[in-house]
C-alpha cells in the first residue's frame, strides 16, 4: 500500500481528481432524467455480452457485438439532449454575474401563479438562467416589460391573444410572451399532463431554465427543472423551491467574486 503511494506523482493525483469531478458533474446532469434508465439498460446489455463471451454463445455474441459496435452513434442519438446540456454547463463562466431575480420579482411570480391557479387559468412561465433561450424568444412577442403580478395575470387571461404560449423572464423582466416551447419526447410522462406540462419538461430537458406551470384543469402549480416535475402545494413551498435554486447559484457566484477580489 505504502509502495503504491510512493509511486504516485502529483500529476496522477490531479488526473484522478479531474476524472472524479467530470463523473460527478455527469451524474448531476443526468440525475432525475430518463437517461438514468437508458444507461442502466446499456450496462445490462454489456453484462450480457461479456457473459456470452465467457459461455461461448456465438449467436448471442454476434448479435450484441453488432449492436455494441454502433454504441457511440447510439449514445449520441439517445443522449443528444443531455450532451447539449453538458456542453452548456462546460461553457458557463464561473465569473458570470449570477443575479436572475430579486426577492420582489420572485414574490410577484409566486403571487401571480397562485392567483391564476385558484381561478383555473393555465400558465407557463420560464425563468432563464445560464442557457440562452433566443431560439424560443424569437417565436413569441417581444415585451421587455417590468415584471409584475398584474401583467402576468393579464397575459394568461383566456381573452389575451398570448395566453396559449409561454412567458420568458430574463434578468427579472418579462422579455417575451406567447413563446412556442419544445415538447418532451419522453414516452413515460404521465398521460394526465397536457401540452403545457410537456412543453415545460421539454424545455427543461434541453436547457437549464426553470419553468413554472399552472394547470387549468387541476389547479396544480408545478416547478420543472432538468426534466423533473415537482408539484407545489402552496405559495410557501414554491417560494422555498425557487430560493433553493437561485440562492445556491447566488452564493456560488458570490464566492467566486470574493476569490477574485482577494487575488
Amino acid at each position: 500500500m505504502f509502495e503504491i503511494l510512493k509511486l504516485l506523482r502529483w500529476q496522477d493525483i490531479l488526473d484522478i481528481l479531474v476524472v472524479a469531478f467530470i463523473i460527478h458533474q455527469l451524474i448531476l446532469i443526468i440525475k432525475g432524467t430518463r437517461s438514468v434508465q437508458m444507461i442502466l439498460g446499456l450496462v445490462v446489455l454489456s453484462a450480457v455480452y461479456f457473459m456470452s463471451v465467457a459461455l461461448d454463445m456465438a449467436a448471442l455474441q454476434w448479435l450484441l457485438n453488432t449492436f455494441l459496435s454502433s454504441l457511440l452513434l447510439i449514445v449520441v442519438i439517445v443522449f443528444q439532449g443531455d450532451i447539449r446540456r453538458a456542453l452548456t454547463q462546460v461553457g458557463k463562466s464561473p465569473f458570470q454575474k449570477s443575479r436572475d431575480m430579486a426577492e420582489r420579482e420572485m414574490d410577484e411570480i409566486v403571487r401571480a401563479v397562485f392567483y391564476l391557479a385558484k381561478r383555473r387559468i393555465g400558465a407557463l412561465i420560464v425563468l432563464e438562467r445560464e442557457s440562452g433561450l433566443q431560439d424560443f424568444v424569437e417565436s413569441g412577442i417581444d415585451l421587455d416589460a417590468t415584471l409584475s403580478k398584474e401583467l402576468l395575470i393579464s397575459i394568461f387571461m383566456p381573452v389575451s391573444p398570448l395566453h396559449d404560449g409561454g412567458v420568458i423572464i430574463h434578468k427579472g423582466r418579462i422579455q417575451t410572451a406567447g413563446c412556442i416551447l419544445p415538447l418532451t419526447k419522453n414516452p413515460h410522462i404521465n398521460k394526465r399532463f397536457g401540452t403545457r406540462h410537456r412543453a415545460a419538461i421539454g424545455l427543461s430537458e434541453e436547457t437549464d431554465a426553470v419553468v413554472i406551470v399552472v394547470s387549468e384543469e387541476t389547479q396544480e402549480v408545478s416547478l420543472v427543472q432538468h426534466g423533473a416535475l415537482t408539484l407545489m402545494s402552496d405559495d410557501m413551498t414554491l417560494t422555498k423551491g425557487l430560493h433553493a435554486i437561485f440562492a445556491v447559484k447566488e452564493s456560488q457566484g458570490q464566492n467566486w467574486r470574493n476569490w477574485v477580489s482577494r487575488s
